[in-house]
C-alpha cells in the first residue's frame, strides 16, 4: 500500500507576525518554535521508511522538511504546484485583509495581481496528480496550510473543501494512502471551475 504524509510547514517568522507570505521570492524562515516543531515532525515519523520528500517553493517548507529528516538520506525534490496561493497585492500584509477580501469574493475571482482560489486549487489537482503517478512506496509532502485543508477536506468527502475549520497545525502528519488521494484528487478536480474566457484569452495573449 503506498502511502503519502502530508504535513504543513512549521511555525515561521511570518505566522507570528500574522502577515501574509504568498511570493516565494520573499522567504520567511522558521522560528525557533518551528525548528523545534519541524524536529518533532521527524521523530513523529521515524519509522516510516520514507523513500522521497518534497517541498515547495518557500523556504519555510525547505526548511521543516530539512530539520524532519535531520540525518535521514532521503531525496528531496520541489513541487511548485502546491505552493501557496499567489495573493498578489496582499502578499506581504495583514493576513485579515486577505481573509477579509476572500470572504468578499467568489472563488473564481482573482486576488488583484493575483491567482484565483480556483486556479490555486487546479495546481493542487494536477501536484495531487504527479504526485500518484509515481511508484515509491512512501513520500512525504510538506506544504501550506490551505492546500493541506483542501486535500484532507476533499478526501474525507466534505462539501466545502475550501472553508475554514478547526484549522491546520503546523508541522503535524497527515497520513493518506493511494485511494484516499485519488479521491482528494477527484473532489477538487470537480470543485473548481474553469477559468473565465477573458482570463484564459489574457493569459494567452
Amino acid at each position: 500500500m503506498r502511502l503519502f504524509v502530508f504535513a504543513r510547514h512549521a511555525e515561521s517568522d511570518a505566522n507570528v507576525a500574522q502577515v501574509l507570505s504568498s511570493d516565494p521570492s520573499h522567504p520567511t524562515a522558521l522560528t525557533a518554535r518551528g525548528r523545534a516543531q519541524a524536529r518533532k515532525l521527524g521523530s513523529q515519523i521515524a519509522n516510516l521508511e520514507i523513500d522521497l520528500a518534497f517541498c515547495t517553493r518557500f523556504l519555510r517548507t525547505r526548511q521543516t522538511v530539512e530539520l524532519a529528516l535531520h540525518d535521514r538520506c532521503v531525496p528531496l525534490l520541489v513541487e511548485p504546484g502546491l505552493d501557496e496561493v499567489q495573493a498578489g497585492v496582499f502578499d506581504g500584509g495583514p493576513i485579515r485583509a486577505y481573509w477579509a477580501w476572500k470572504e468578499q469574493h467568489a472563488p473564481g475571482e482573482r486576488f488583484p495581481e493575483g491567482e484565483s482560489l480556483d486556479e490555486a486549487v487546479r495546481r493542487y489537482v494536477d501536484s495531487l496528480r504527479r504526485l500518484l503517478a509515481r511508484t515509491e512506496a512512501v513520500t512525504l509532502i510538506v506544504a501550506h496550510e490551505l492546500a493541506l485543508r483542501y486535500i484532507a477536506t476533499a478526501a474525507a468527502e466534505s462539501a466545502s473543501p475550501g472553508r475554514p475549520g478547526s484549522g491546520i497545525a503546523n508541522a503535524v502528519p497527515y497520513l493518506f494512502d493511494e485511494r484516499a488521494l485519488r479521491r482528494a484528487a477527484e473532489c477538487l478536480d470537480a470543485l473548481a471551475q474553469p477559468a473565465p474566457l477573458e482570463l484564459q484569452h489574457a493569459d494567452a495573449a
